[in-house]
Parts: C-alpha cells; sequence; structure tokens
C-alpha cells in the first residue's frame, strides 16, 4: 500500500479510540486482527515496523476497519473471539503469546499449600494467568504479605532456616514447622476462594464508547456471558437480557476477567 493511503487510513481514526481492528486485502479477506487502547497509535507502530512479517503483512493490506468497545477488557474479549471465529492469516498461535505463565498451587511434603509459578500449558488449571514471569512473581510476593503466607513455602526465598518474613513477624512459622497446617491452609485457601470467580451472578461496569454510554459484562454462577451496552441507570435484571449480546465462556474470557478483576485491586 501506497505511504500516503496508509497515512489517511491512519489519519482517519480518532485519537484514543479503545477497541478491535482488521486489516483486509483486496478481496476483502481479514488478514489480522488486532485489539488496542489507542488504535490510531498502534497502526502506526505497525505500519512503521520493517519486520519481514509487517513488511509481508503491509504489502496485502488494502483497508482498515476497527470496532470502539469503549474499554481494554472488552476488545480483548472482542479481539479473541473475532480470532477464533476468524482465524485470520497473520494471528497464528496470537493467543498462546497473551499469557504465558500461571500461578498454581499444591499440598508440599509437609502439608501446606504452596503457590508457586509456572508456564502455562493446554492442561493447565491456574489459579491466574500472566503475560511474564517477572509480573507473576511480583504478584506472588503482594499476595504472600498480604495474606501472611510463607515466602519460603511460596519459591520466594530459599533457605533451610526461617524465611525472612518470619522475622519482622509478616509469616506465622509455616517455615519452620511452628504454625499448624490447618491454620495456615485456612489462608491459603481463603486467597483462593477470593480469587476465582464466584459461582454467583455479577455485573460488571465499564466505560461506553461514547459519552453518557456504559459498558456491562455479564457473569452468571462464575460464567462468562456476554456484553452491551446502555445509557442512563444502571439496567435492572429485566432489561439486562435485551441489551447483553451472548458470548461463549471459556479460557481465555475467564482469564481475561480475572485478569481485569485482579488489577481493580492493586493491594492485592
Amino acid at each position: 500500500m501506497p505511504e500516503e493511503r496508509l497515512q489517511n487510513i491512519i489519519a482517519s481514526i480518532p485519537a484514543g479510540v479503545i477497541g478491535v481492528y482488521f486489516f483486509l486485502d483486496a478481496n476483502d479477506r481479514i488478514l489480522y486482527i488486532g485489539k488496542s487502547i489507542d488504535i490510531r497509535k498502534r497502526l502506526q507502530q505497525h505500519f512503521n515496523n520493517t519486520s519481514r512479517k509487517s513488511l509481508r503483512m503491509r504489502n496485502q493490506v488494502v483497508r482498515v476497519i476497527y470496532e470502539n468497545m469503549g474499554s481494554e477488557l472488552l476488545a480483548l474479549l472482542r479481539e479473541s473471539e473475532q480470532i477464533k471465529t476468524i482465524k485470520p492469516l497473520f494471528n497464528r498461535a496470537l493467543r498462546r503469546s497473551v499469557f504465558l505463565y500461571g500461578l498454581y498451587h499444591e499440598l508440599n511434603k509437609q502439608g501446606y499449600i504452596r503457590l508457586f509459578i509456572d508456564k502455562i500449558d493446554s492442561d493447565s488449571r491456574e489459579i491466574m494467568a500472566f503475560t511474564s514471569r517477572a509480573e507473576a512473581k511480583a504478584y506472588l510476593f503482594r499476595i504472600t504479605e498480604k495474606h501472611q503466607l510463607c515466602q519460603k513455602i511460596n519459591g520466594l526465598y530459599p533457605s533451610r532456616a526461617a524465611c525472612f518474613h518470619y522475622s519482622i513477624k509478616l509469616c506465622m512459622g509455616a517455615c519452620i514447622g511452628k504454625e499448624a497446617t490447618e491454620e495456615y491452609n485456612s489462608r491459603a485457601l481463603a486467597y483462593i476462594d477470593s480469587i476465582i470467580l464466584p459461582n454467583e451472578d455479577q455485573l460488571i461496569l465499564l466505560p461506553g464508547r461514547e459519552k453518557g454510554e456504559r459498558a456491562a459484562v455479564l457473569i452468571e454462577k462464575g460464567i462468562y456471558r456476554g456484553y452491551g451496552f446502555f445509557k442512563g441507570r444502571k439496567p435492572s435484571p429485566s432489561k439486562l437480557a435485551a441489551i447483553i449480546i451472548p458470548k461463549s465462556n471459556n479460557r481465555d474470557s475467564q482469564r481475561f476477567i480475572k485478569a481485569f478483576l485482579r488489577k481493580q485491586d492493586i493491594t492485592v
């Protein structure tokens, strides 16, 4: 595509639009689907990229369309849904690269619940998913301190003796067998229960696509049901069914929603 046409496409998109964009070829075939919290800026990055894949894609793109979603969570959900449905040529294995590491739990030899980080695979049943090991480790440090768990048990403080937190009275002594497994595990389980999507109904309210509009993500009995947009007051249960666009519940959607809820509490 000529440079002038590329710049015209970029200029046609308002600044700061949060949503999903689609690259189309001369036959209106969707080549690539992406999401961004600023689509115009992201397109500029795409077209300035000189990698072999980017140049190959750029040479085939003749049109760009986009959907304003109003929030990053809806952009993530929509992008994932569309990639799974359309399977564009240049989106191969994209979803695998979003969440690479997970937080897991198991009983150690002493009977204490151990929280640990590992790579996510197709059989993973993680408590929480992360885009990098560093992000996962930082989170594990925070929740270990917040819930008075043991750094040593959680693999954050290699030692044959007590962990550092025990010396400053943030650990109750599980690392040296001083705290009963029942007491320690009750706190670990309380954390795990709090982070797993509860088996109940929940409505997540988000910014809309324009002034005066809001969005809602519906969770029923812990299952993602879909999203919709509305104006004015929060819709009643009877009106909610009319605005919610049904969507499929899958592991990606669960991960996006859990990650969003985790970020709402920066102290977690």
